[in-house]
Formats: C-alpha cells, sequence, structure tokens
C-alpha cells in the first residue's frame, strides 16, 4: 500500500530538526512524500511569534528543489483551533486506499493523552514516533495501554494497512528547537547551520525574531 507521511508544527522557524527526522523516515519507509502541515492555532502553545505568510515562506524555501516535501495548508485556512484530528479526517477523505503516517517526536507522543480526541487518531494514521537511541518509552497509564494495543515492531507491517498502528524509530535527534534559534537571533547571534540558509535570509530580510517572548516551540 502506497504511504504519506505528515508532519505538523508552528515551523516558527524550521529547521534541520525537522527534515532531517523525516527524511530519514520517509527513506525508512518508502513514503511518496511527506506532507509538512503548518499550524494555524496550536492548541497547546502560544501562537506563532512569525505570521502565518512569513512561516509558509520560510517552510517554501527550506524544501525548494527538494521533491520528498511538500507542503500542505489545511490548517492555515481553517478557523479555531488547528486540532491534528480534523486534519486526519480531511485527509483521509482525500486518500481513500492510501496510508497516512502521522510523524512525531517522542516528546510530542508522551502528551499524547492531551491531544482532542487522542484515542481516534489511529482511526485515520498510524503514527510514527522518531526516538533517540535508547529512549525509555511509557511503561504505566495510559499511554502504555495504547503501546500496547497498538504497536508493531516491523516497519513493513504498516504497508499492509491504512492505519491503526504504531512504530518507534530512532532517527539522528539534533538537538534543535525553533526556541534556541529565536533566542539566538534575539541575542544578535548567527544561527547558521541550524536550519537552511535561504530561511535565514527570510527571517533577516523580515527581520523576523529580532526580540521575543523565548516562548518555546
Amino acid at each position: 500500500m502506497a504511504m504519506i507521511g505528515i508532519l505538523g508544527g508552528t515551523f516558527d522557524p524550521v529547521h534541520f530538526g525537522h527534515l532531517r527526522p523525516a527524511l530519514e523516515v520517509q527513506q525508512l519507509l518508502g513514503l511518496q512524500e511527506v506532507r509538512l502541515i503548518p499550524c494555524r492555532n496550536p492548541p497547546h502553545r502560544p501562537p506563532p511569534q512569525a505570521s502565518a505568510a512569513q512561516r509558509l515562506a520560510m517552510l517554501e524555501s527550506a524544501i525548494d528543489g527538494h521533491p520528498v516535501f511538500r507542503i500542505d495548508t489545511r490548517e492555515l485556512g481553517r478557523e479555531g483551533p488547528s486540532w491534528t484530528l480534523d486534519t486526519l479526517v480531511s485527509l483521509r477523505r482525500e486518500l481513500e486506499g492510501q496510508g497516512v503516517c502521522l510523524l512525531l517526536g517522542l516528546d510530542a507522543f508522551r502528551g499524547l493523552s492531551t491531544w482532542h480526541r487522542w484515542h481516534e487518531l489511529t482511526d485515520y494514521c498510524h503514527m510514527v514516533v522518531m526516538t533517540r537511541p535508547g529512549s525509555v518509552l511509557p511503561e504505566q497509564g495510559e499511554l502504555a495501554a495504547f503501546i500496547g494495543l497498538h504497536r508493531v515492531l516491523d516497519a513493513a507491517a504498516l504497508g499492509q494497512h491504512a492505519s491503526g498502528l504504531l512504530l518507534f524509530t530512532p532517527v539522528t535527534q539534533l538537538e534543535i528547537s525553533g526556541t534556541a534559534i529565536r533566542k539566538q537571533l534575539v541575542a544578535g547571534r548567527d544561527p547558521g547551520y541550524l536550519l537552511p540558509e535561504a530561511v535565514i535570509d527570510i527571517i533577516y530580510k523580515e527581520g523576523l525574531y529580532a526580540t521575543g517572548n523565548g516562548h518555546e516551540g
């Protein structure tokens, strides 16, 4: 079964900590593409500092010329909180017969039980959790039960179903965050090699993050 990956986030700004792990998962699973889905109204964090148009421009510049990545703007055009479930429901209507893999970092997965109707997510997708080698998974509580119900150890199993499975896979974890990049920019430091040069050019051209509140993201 053909499969695509989706990676959501504020991308404020997009950086190599988003792109490199997603590329590795694409190669591991043979995904047709990875869709980057910028969030308009994140339910669990403060609003992005850059505007939707600015974040979209940074994403476009970051993936220019790379055929694996595609930008999906459906959340930017939707009012209200950007619930992942709503995005998955709309994708499933369009992708009949294809598998959808929701890509998550382990920290995001650990907070999954706070997500809107989180038990329903695997009705519409597989979850692929990108981990550091040696990461410790939840061993008790709701998430442990969820893992026991949905986890597979063989990546090939995902291609046999359109949704419903959970895979943990180690990837190259780059200790890069939007928070750290914004703080460096506020301090007047060069963020080179943390994100694509084309994104840095837009940040300087638009005067982004020269001051900021330092919220996490």
